[in-house]
C-alpha cells in the first residue's frame, strides 16, 4: 500500500494525517467526522470556534461544502486552484458547525502540492468529501514547512495509527490568501501569495475593503510566533538572531538566521528561521520586513502578528 493510499484509510479510520502543501504543512481528519475533527482542535490547543479550512481535490467539489457560488467565486477557482487561496463562501448541509466554528460559511481549498492532491484523491475513492486542515502545529505557533518540523511539534500529541506524510519542503512557505466570496465583491480575509492585483485580474471586479468579524484562520493578533522575541525594524544587537534581505550586511557578533534573495525566497524561509531561532535557544530575533505589495503584504502581515504589535 502507498503512502497516500494508507494515508487515506487511516483518515476515513478516524486518525489524523499530517500532509504537505504548497503552503505549510496541514493537520487533516476526514471533515465530516466530528470526534475526528475534535482531536485536531485537542492536538493543536486550539479554540473550538476557530473555523478550518476543508482541502477539496477539485473544484467540482465545491458543489458539496457550499450552497451558494458567485461567478467571481468560480473564475477564482478556474484562475488559481489547485493553489494557495482559500475561498470563504455561504455553506451547505455537508459543512457541520464542528468545521466552521459555529458559523454560516465554510473555507474551501484545492491545494497544489502533488502529495497532497494525490491523498485528497485517493481519499474520494474512499468516499471522503475534503479533510479538514489547519497547519499543522501547535496554534499560535510557528507554521512547520517540513515533516520534521511537524514531528518535532506534534510528535508528543499524537496518537497510534496517526501519520504524517513527507513531501519535502513546502515551496510557498506562508498560508493562504483567504478571500471571501460572499458579498458582491471579493475581499481579502488573510494575506497570501495570491494577491489583490491577481484577484481583481481574475473576477474583473475591485476588492471590498470593508471591515469583517468574520473569524478565519491565523487572523489573531498574536500568531505565527516563536519562543523567541520577534522585533521589526530595529537596530540588531549581540547576540540577537537576525533576518534581512540578502542586500543587508550582518551586524557585528549577530546570528543570521536567512538572506533571503527575492520576497518569494523570504516567504519560503521565513517560518524554518524562526524555529531556528528557537532550535538555537536565541531569545530575540530582529527582523528587517520587505517592503512593496505583493506576497511582501502577506509577510508583514505575519512578521506583525509573530511579534504581536499592531
Amino acid at each position: 500500500m502507498n503512502n497516500t493510499l494508507a494515508a487515506a484509510n487511516a483518515l476515513k479510520a478516524g486518525k489524523l494525517v499530517a500532509f504537505p502543501t504548497e503552503t505549510v504543512y496541514g493537520l487533516g481528519a476526514d471533515a465530516q467526522n466530528e470526534s475526528a475533527v475534535a482531536r485536531i482542535y485537542e492536538t493543536k490547543g486550539r479554540p473550538a470556534d476557530h473555523p478550518l479550512i476543508v482541502h477539496i481535490a477539485s473544484k467540482e467539489q465545491v458543489k458539496d461544502w457550499a450552497s451558494k457560488v458567485p461567478d467571481y467565486a468560480s473564475a477564482l477557482a478556474t484562475a488559481y486552484w489547485p493553489g494557495p487561496m482559500t475561498l470563504i463562501l455561504e455553506r451547505s448541509e455537508l459543512a457541520k458547525d464542528f468545521v466552521t466554528g459555529n458559523q454560516d460559511s465554510v473555507g474551501l481549498r484545492v491545494p497544489n502540492h502533488p502529495v497532497a492532491l494525490e491523498l485528497l484523491n485517493e481519499f474520494v475513492k474512499l468516499g471522503g468529501k475534503g479533510i479538514a486542515a489547519p497547519s499543522a502545529n501547535r496554534f499560535g505557533k510557528v507554521s512547520p514547512t517540513t515533516a520534521k518540523a511537524v514531528s518535532e511539534e506534534l510528535g508528543n500529541f499524537l496518537e497510534p495509527g496517526d501519520l504524517i506524510l513527507d513531501g519535502g519542503f513546502s515551496e510557498v512557505g506562508i498560508e493562504s490568501t483567504i478571500i471571501d466570496c460572499r458579498g458582491a465583491n471579493p475581499k481579502i480575509l488573510r494575506p497570501g501569495s495570491i494577491t489583490v492585483e491577481m484577484i481583481e485580474k481574475a473576477t474583473k471586479l475591485i476588492l471590498d475593503e470593508s471591515e469583517s468579524n468574520l473569524r478565519v484562520s491565523g487572523a489573531l493578533e498574536n500568531h505565527y510566533a516563536p519562543k523567541a522575541r520577534v522585533v521589526l525594524d530595529q537596530p540588531a544587537t549581540v547576540g540577537d538572531g537576525f533576518i534581512a534581505m540578502s542586500n543587508v550586511e550582518t551586524p557585528q557578533g549577530v546570528i543570521r538566521l536567512a538572506s533571503p534573495a527575492n520576497l518569494d525566497e523570504y516567504a519560503r524561509v521565513l517560518y524554518q528561521s524562526l524555529r531556528e531561532a528557537d532550535e538555537q535557544s536565541l531569545k530575540r530575533v530582529v527582523v528587517w520586513q520587505p517592503t512593496g505589495n505583493g506576497i511582501a503584504i502577506a509577510i508583514r502581515d505575519r512578521l506583525r502578528r509573530a511579534s504581536n504589535e499592531s
